[in-house]
């Protein structure tokens, strides 16, 4: 698994290289990912016996996350091209960008890894048959993903109108949070420790790192950060006061102050 990703994430950055579109990076984690994961949830096989249903239904899961949010990133890229957050660190950069840039998508590589096991050992939790906590993870994750394809098309609406530009979305759940996406994002992942961690399988408690390790990325590493000092370079006082009555990353309202 490991491998496979590393080989992914290493063609995903001989194609940026090759294009000049950083938007490719994203579109072959996610695909990348979302096969590895779902290879390993179904194999191998417990015992030489039939592939469980909740083998099936994590694979499902799985391939539904990687095709829709894959899906979104390939249109995107197919029309913009570059991705603002890799493009800003290729600048920062200069000179180093092409090393630099391997070893970045060598370590988003190892998010991605993280992610596809958490997957697996979820869908090789020994419990027999399909029990009211896996339906609650898989409802989980398909609410998450409604959630962010709302969002995504929320900003998808709000950038087509011309009267827009230069304008920050606050539409919808753009009111409530400054990344929405990124939120419903993190709590797909929440689904596989809801279906995983069991008193008889220590072994799910493992699947715990996946929200964690996906909200340290979003919020402190390649998500919230970067893209919040472009909005800055680019919409400047309009978006500091965006950021002062919204929540960066929870979408619920903010308390009055005194209240």
């Amino acid at each position: 698994m490991a491998l496979a990703l590393s080989a992914v994430m290493a063609t995903a950055w001989s194609i940026q290289r090759r294009t000049g579109a950083t938007g490719w990076i994203d579109v072959c984690w996610t695909f990348g990912t979302g096969l590895v994961a779902c290879l390993a949830s179904l194999v191998p096989v417990p015992d030489g016996g039939a592939v469980s249903l909740r083998q099936v239904m994590v694979a499902l899961l799985v391939a539904i996350w990687s095709f829709r949010l894959g899906g979104h990133l390939l249109l995107r890229t197919w029309q913009a091209g570059d991705d603002p957050r890799y493009r800003d660190l290729i600048d920062q950069w200069g000179a180093t960008a092409d090393r630099r840039m391997f070893l970045q998508l060598q370590a988003q590589a190892a998010v991605g890894l993280i992610l596809a096991v958490s997957a697996a050992v979820a869908a090789h939790n020994p419990r027999p048959g399909l029990g009211f906590v896996d339906l609650l993870g898989a409802l989980l994750l398909l609410t998450a993903l409604i959630g962010e394809a709302l969002s995504d098309w929320e900003l998808r609406r709000f950038r087509s109108d011309p009267a827009n530009r230069d304008r920050v979305c606050e539409a919808g759940f753009w009111k409530w949070s400054r990344h929405p996406n990124y939120f419903f994002e993190w709590l797909c992942w929440l689904a596989y420790p809801l279906i995983a961690i069991d008193a008889s399988y220590p072994a799910g408690w493992v699947t715990l790192l996946a929200p964690i390790c996906m909200y340290w990325v979003l919020v402190h590493v390649s998500g919230v950060p970067p893209l919040e000092q472009h909005m800055l370079r680019s919409r400047g006082q309009l978006f500091r006061e965006v950021q002062a009555r919204t929540r960066p990353f929870f979408p619920f309202p903010r308390l009055k102050s005194g209240h």
